[in-house]
C-alpha cells in the first residue's frame, strides 16, 4: 500500500494488536525491574536509584505504549466520524513507524540518552502487524507523501482534525484567531525587548475568561473542564508561550485555595483569581533546593499578632513583579526537616509600580535575566520579615503545605503538557513555511527528504503528543487518579517540543541562528519545558516509581 493510500480505517484495524502487544511488553518489563528494585514486596529507594537508567526507561517505553493507545483512539474516532482523510491516515502511519522503531532499537529519553529493551531485561519479537507498520509506516517515501499533504492543507488543517465537542472546536477556533490577531504579531518583538506582555493582553484574556476557565461557577468562575484550559493554552502558547502561560499562576492558585482553602478564602479569593483582578505568582522554589522541596528553608514565624513574618530566600518566581498574590510555600514548624513542616500563604503584596518593582516593606527582588520564556519575566525574591496575614494561611492549619500543592501538579503538568504542543505546533509551522519559501539549488527546501522528513515526522510526533495531552485532561475531568498520565503527557511534550524547535532551526540554517528569525525565540522558549514543573529527569524518576508500586499494589 503506498503511502497516498493509506486507508485510516485499515491502519486502525492493524494498530489494536499491536497496542495490545506493547501493553504485553511493558507489563513484562515493569515485572522484570521490580524483581531487581523491590524488596520484602516494596519499591526500594536506593535500589531504585542504583537502577535509574533502567526506570526512566520504564517510564518511557509506558509513555509510549499509552501515547499509541491514545492514537489509536483518537484514529478510531476519526473513522466512527466520517472525518478520516489521507493526512491523518500519514500521520497515523508514521507516528505508529517512528515510535515502534524506537522501541525496538531505542527511545530517545534526551540528547545521547536513549531507553532500550535489554535495559529492561525484555526483548521483543514484532508481531506480523508491528512488523508492517516497521516495514511501511515510517518511510522515505511515506514522510515525503505526509509532507506534501501537510504543505497543501497546511497544518492548521491537518491538526485541526481531532475528535472533540463542537464547544472545544469553538474554543480553539476563537482562541486560535485571537493569537493570530493580537498575539504572533508582536510576540519576537516582546522578545527581543525582553518586554512584559503588555497590560492590554492581561485584560483581554480576562474578559475572555482565561483566569475562570477552571474556577467553578459558584465562586465566579466559568467551570469549564481541564480539557477545555488544554486546548486554550495550546493555542495561546502557539501564539507566545508568555501569554499561554498566564493562565498557569490562576490554575495552580485557584487548585490550592479550592483542594485546601477554608470556605472564607474561597469566597474571598476564587472570584477575585476568575476576575482577573488580582494576579497571583507561585512561589516555591529556593536557590539550594530545586526539586527537593522538603528541604525548604524559608519560614514564617507567628508574631504577637496572629500574623506570619517571613524570613529566606525563593527563586525562579515567574511574573512576581505584576503579582499582587503569592502562593508562599514555607517552613513554619522551625523543629522539622522534612516537608511535614510546610505550610502554604496567600501572601498578599503591592504589585509594581514605575520605578519600584517590590515596592511592599519587608520584600526585595532582581530580575534574573534569561534567554528564553520572557513576557512574564523571572525573579529571585528575598523576604526579611515580611508580614502575612493570620487569615491567609490555606487550610487555616499548619503542616499541610507540601500536602496541598502535590494536589496541584496533576493540572499544572497537564497545562505544561499542553503549552508545549503549542510551542511545538509553532515551530512546525516555521519549519514547514521556510522549507516552502527557502530555494537551493533551484528547488525548495522541502523537495529534499532530510527536509521534508524532519516536518513530517515532527507532524506525527505532535499528534502523539498531543493526544497524550487530552488524554491525562479527560482523566482529570472524570475525576480519576491522573499524575501517571499528566507526567507522561508532560515529559513526551517536553522533548516533542525540544526536538520540533530544533528540527526546525536546522531547516533555516544560518538563519536560524539570527535573532531576527522567530525560531531562535521558539527553540529558546522550547528548552525550558523539559526543566519546569518537574524536570525530565524527576518526572521520569516519579513515573517509574508509581509504575513498579502500582505493579506490587502498594
Amino acid at each position: 500500500m503506498k503511502a497516498t493510500e493509506f486507508d485510516l480505517s485499515q491502519l486502525v484495524a492493524r494498530a489494536v494488536p499491536v497496542v495490545a502487544e506493547l501493553e504485553r511488553l511493558a507489563e513484562a518489563a515493569t515485572a522484570a525491574l521490580r524483581a531487581v528494585v523491590a524488596v520484602d514486596g516494596r519499591v526500594d529507594g536506593q535500589r531504585l536509584d542504583a537502577n535509574q537508567h533502567a526506570a526512566h526507561a520504564l517510564a518511557w517505553l509506558v509513555t509510549y505504549v499509552t501515547a499509541l493507545g491514545q492514537m489509536r483512539e483518537w484514529a478510531g474516532g476519526l473513522v466512527a466520524d466520517g472525518k478520516a482523510g489521507p493526512v491523518e491516515a500519514q500521520i497515523f502511519a508514521v507516528s505508529f513507524g517512528e515510535s515502534l522503531h524506537h522501541v525496538r532499537g531505542g527511545i530517545p529519553m534526551w540528547q545521547g540518552e536513549y531507553a532500550r529493551l535489554p535495559d529492561l531485561g525484555v526483548d521483543w519479537q514484532p508481531s506480523d502487524e508491528a512488523a508492517w507498520f516497521l516495514a511501511h509506516g515510517s518511510t522515505p517515501q511515506t514522510r515525503q507523501a505526509l509532507y506534501d499533504s501537510v504543505a497543501v492543507a497546511g497544518p492548521v488543517s491537518c491538526f485541526g482534525a481531532t475528535r472533540q465537542s463542537e464547544e472545544l472546536d469553538l474554543i480553539r477556533e476563537t482562541f486560535r484567531r485571537y493569537a493570530e490577531d493580537k498575539v504572533v504579531p508582536f510576540a519576537h518583538d516582546w522578545h527581543l525587548k525582553d518586554a512584559l506582555i503588555p497590560a492590554d493582553i492581561l485584560s483581554d484574556l480576562a474578559g475572555m475568561g482565561v483566569f475562570a476557565l477552571t474556577i467553578p461557577e459558584e465562586h465566579g468562575g466559568m467551570g469549564m473542564s481541564k480539557e477545555s484550559m488544554v486546548v486554550v493554552s495550546e493555542e495561546l502558547s502557539r501564539g507566545y508561550i508568555g501569554v499561554g502561560s498566564l493562565g498557569t499562576r490562576a490554575e495552580i492558585a485557584a487548585e490550592l485555595i479550592i483542594g485546601g482553602g477554608t470556605e472564607e478564602q474561597k469566597a474571598k479569593w476564587l472570584p477575585l483569581l476568575a476576575s482577573g483582578a488580582v494576579l497571583p505568582t507561585a512561589v516555591f522554589t529556593e536557590p539550594d533546593t530545586g526539586s527537593d522541596l522538603g528541604s525548604l528553608r524559608t519560614r514564617a514565624e507567628p508574631d504577637a499578632d496572629g500574623d506570619w513574618l517571613v524570613t529566606g530566600n525563593k527563586t525562579w518566581i515567574t511574573h512576581a513583579a505584576r503579582a499582587s498574590l503569592m502562593t508562599l510555600l514555607v517552613r513554619t514548624d522551625p523543629q522539622s526537616r522534612d516537608h511535614r513542616g510546610l505550610s502554604m500563604l496567600l501572601a498578599e503584596k503591592e504589585p509594581m509600580r514605575e520605578g519600584e518593582d517590590f515596592p511592599s516593606p519587608g520584600i526585595q527582588g532582581g530580575e534574573i535575566p534569561v534567554i528564553g520564556y520572557r513576557g512574564m519575566k523571572e525573579y529571585e525574591l528575598s523576604f526579611d520579615r515580611f508580614r502575612v496575614k493570620g487569615e491567609n494561611l490555606l487550610g487555616g492549619v499548619t503542616g499541610q503545605g507540601f500536602k496541598q500543592l502535590m494536589q496541584t501538579f496533576e493540572s499544572a503538568r497537564i497545562q505544561t503538557a499542553a503549552r508545549a504542543v503549542g510551542v511545538a505546533q509553532a515551530a512546525l509551522e516555521q519549519g514547514l513555511r521556510y522549507s516552502q519559501e527557502r530555494k537551493q539549488f533551484g528547488r525548495p527546501l522541502g523537495a529534499f527528504q532530510r527536509v521534508s522528513g524532519k516536518v513530517a515526522i515532527a507532524a506525527a510526533e505532535i499528534m502523539l503528543a498531543r493526544q497524550l495531552t487530552y488524554f491525562s485532561a479527560r482523566r482529570k475531568d472524570s475525576g480519576e487518579r491522573c499524575d501517571l498520565e499528566a507526567g507522561m503527557a508532560k515529559l513526551l511534550a517536553a522533548r516533542v517540543a525540544w526536538t520540533v524547535a530544533d528540527n526546525a532551526l536546522q531547516i533555516h540554517g544560518g538563519n536560524g541562528f539570527a535573532q531576527e528569525y522567530v525560531i531562535s525565540r521558539l527553540l529558546a522558549d522550547a528548552r525550558i519545558l523539559n526543566i519546569f514543573e518537574g524536570a525530565g529527569e524527576i518526572q521520569a524518576q516519579v513515573i517509574a516509581r508509581r509504575l513498579l508500586e502500582q505493579a506490587g499494589g502498594k
